[in-house]
């Protein structure tokens, strides 16, 4: 009974996997981690007008794999810290350019919300 709905979850699984790939476009995104200043630009439409804006910051996260993946970036507007998460096949999303590559030691740089001021750097990681 257990094996046989396994066996269904694994089809079911590769049947999404399939309409998945179809449908949605696979965009080419220079690959980046955590602690890396990155600039990504999208479209808004406002009404009839559609122009592209810009979010530059620190990427705080990078989670999920495949066409499920999305990444969190983390920007200081004044004294007021704005994140914002981008998956990684948003349509709208039209590229991505990586300012600075960071030195961080973890994948998840929560701790980044709590710093403030100098303490707020992030070393540059030497390519």
């Amino acid at each position: 009974m257990y094996f046989c709905n396994l066996i269904e979850a694994y089809n079911m699984n590769s049947i999404v996997k399939s309409i998945q790939e179809e449908l949605i476009e696979n965009k080419n995104f220079p690959s980046f981690k955590a602690g890396d200043t990155i600039t990504a630009y999208y479209e808004i439409r406002e009404g009839e007008k559609v122009r592209t804006q810009f979010f530059k910051g620190v990427v705080i996260q990078v989670k999920g794999q495949g066409l499920n993946k999305t990444f969190t970036i983390r920007k200081m507007s004044g004294t007021i810290g704005v994140e914002r998460i981008f998956p990684m096949n948003m349509p709208t999303l039209q590229r991505v350019e990586i300012n600075k590559k960071g030195k961080v030691r973890k994948s998840r740089i929560f701790y980044f919300r709590k710093l403030r001021g100098k303490k707020a750097k992030i070393k540059e990681r030497q390519l």
